[in-house]
């Protein structure tokens, strides 16, 4: 995918910041892609916020903070890779437990069933990034006590398993860090961190996972990009009921 690659280069510092991009017609020759591709990816870049330019304005590099498309949100690990970052992950605790209220609604069970919970923190090239809250039900949960969890991403594991892990809803807010994301992360309690909570489901709507996951908010943020002709699957949803 250009725009992947095209990030990457961002990423990598081998357009730093104010750097001017190669001319379309350059673009097109070294990708050996169309015109239409090339403007289709710095589309998505200049919606992410990583180059600004554009209306007969050549376009320069904007800024370096990693923005993670709605294209890889299923995947920490594919949106590290796809803006040149090495993914980690240290797992704190994997554990099976009692549901409690949040988690048992959210996976759709009684507060009383039990579910396997992961607290992992994930990494950018070693630099803490995130802290990752999943809860899995039973089935799809227990396969993880045969992985190791620190060895890289549960998605293309379980999936590798033969789970149907085919779409998630995201709910992004604001929260503030406790006590346990303070540590992980490096901050002070109450710093303002970017969180997504995220429900995956089966391809026919069986819900397997539910996953509070807090960002650092100078190294990521979220975008998603649409048009007229083709409007994304997004709403807004008052914190409330988030």
């Amino acid at each position: 995918m250009l725009a992947a690659e095209l990030r990457a280069h961002i990423a990598s510092g081998r357009w730093a910041e104010g750097d001017q991009l190669p001319s379309e017609a350059e673009l097109c020759l070294q990708s050996n892609a169309s015109r239409g591709t090339v403007r289709h990816a710095l589309a998505a870049l200049r919606a992410e916020g990583l180059i600004s330019g554009g209306q007969g304005k050549p376009p320069v590099v904007a800024h370096a903070v990693k923005s993670q498309s709605f294209s890889t949100f299923m995947s920490f690990t594919e949106w590290a890779h796809s803006v040149g970052q090495e993914p980690g992950q240290r797992t704190i605790e994997l554990a099976k437990r009692t549901a409690g209220e949040q988690v048992a609604q959210q996976l759709q069970v009684e507060e009383s069933s039990m579910v396997v919970q992961v607290l992992r923190l994930r990494l950018l090239d070693g630099t803490p990034a995130m802290i990752e809250r999943s809860s899995f039900e039973p089935e799809a949960g227990r396969l993880l006590f045969d992985f190791d969890t620190d060895s890289g991403s549960i998605f293309s594991y379980l999936r590798e398993q033969g789970i149907d892990l085919a779409r998630g809803r995201h709910i992004i807010d604001a929260v503030a860090a406790d006590a346990t994301d303070s540590e992980l992360l490096g901050v002070a309690q109450g710093t303002p961190l970017l969180r997504e909570q995220r429900i995956t489901s089966t391809s026919t709507g069986e819900v397997l996972e539910y996953s509070d996951d807090r960002y650092l908010p100078q190294l990521a943020n979220f975008t998603i990009e649409n048009t007229s002709e083709h409007r994304a699957a997004l709403s807004r949803i008052p914190s409330a009921v988030a």
